[in-house]
């Protein structure tokens, strides 16, 4: 769902009587506000969720949300899905039911952790988009020992034929026998579970922890969700 941007001027002339001088003129004598500041340049580009007055009336706006949610094994990141519980069925009617609300960062079915829930696809897409390079921080539990030739593996970057793909460098940090910590900057088709298949080393578990500068709070418990501060 993408961010509706447009000129404050044209907004304007849709939404109030009169005509593009009048817009003008609004805008010169100081009558328009953007977001609480004075806005007498009517090229800035506004969009859905901003705030926007004209002579101390605000005019219609949507209210952006932005949330992080604790997610259990067996819920898929999807809106619906006939089969299975989905991260928007742990919403409540009011939230889940609001136009544009999506995933910012899809985790398969089996696996657990932070995911975030937004109505802003500019905002989403900062943080999901290969070229932003936003780091996603994971702990993963597997079926067979470590050995030490796993981090330099990762942090090479491994081929998938099928694809055609190089992955990017991957940080991995070996935190017991069965248990690492991986930092990734992309997310191809259960690239984790791949990865380590190269191994011949199933994935038992797999947590994501961190988005960015989004922590999953030590509090927040599975299935719970709250909004970023």
């Amino acid at each position: 769902m993408q961010s509706r941007r447009q000129r404050i001027d044209r907004y304007l002339e849709k939404h109030l009587p009169g005509n593009k001088h009048h817009v003008k003129l609004l805008l010169a004598q100081g009558q328009v506000e953007l977001d609480g500041a004075c806005c007498q340049d009517g090229q800035i580009l506004v969009n859905q969720f901003s705030r926007i007055k004209v002579a101390g009336q605000l005019m219609p706006h949507e209210t952006a949300i932005y949330l992080m949610l604790n997610k259990p094994a067996g819920v898929v990141c999807a809106t619906v899905d006939d089969e299975h519980q989905t991260v928007f069925d742990l919403l409540p009617d009011d939230i889940a039911s609001v136009s544009g609300l999506h995933i910012a960062g899809r985790l398969d079915r089996f696996s657990t952790g932070l995911v975030l829930i937004t109505n802003d696809g500019a905002w989403s897409r900062a943080l999901t988009e290969p070229q932003t390079k936003v780091a996603k921080h994971y702990r993963v539990t597997l079926e067979h020992p470590i050995t030490d030739d796993y981090g330099p593996a990762f942090a090479a970057g491994m081929y998938f034929p099928y694809e055609d793909i190089t992955t990017q460098p991957v940080t991995f940090r070996k935190l017991s026998e069965h248990v690492a910590e991986l930092v990734l900057t992309e997310g191809r088709y259960h690239q984790i579970k791949r990865m380590f298949g190269r191994f011949r080393n199933p994935v038992k578990s797999l947590h994501r922890y961190r988005i960015g500068d989004h922590l999953l709070p030590d509090d927040l418990a599975a299935g719970e969700y709250r909004p970023l501060g």
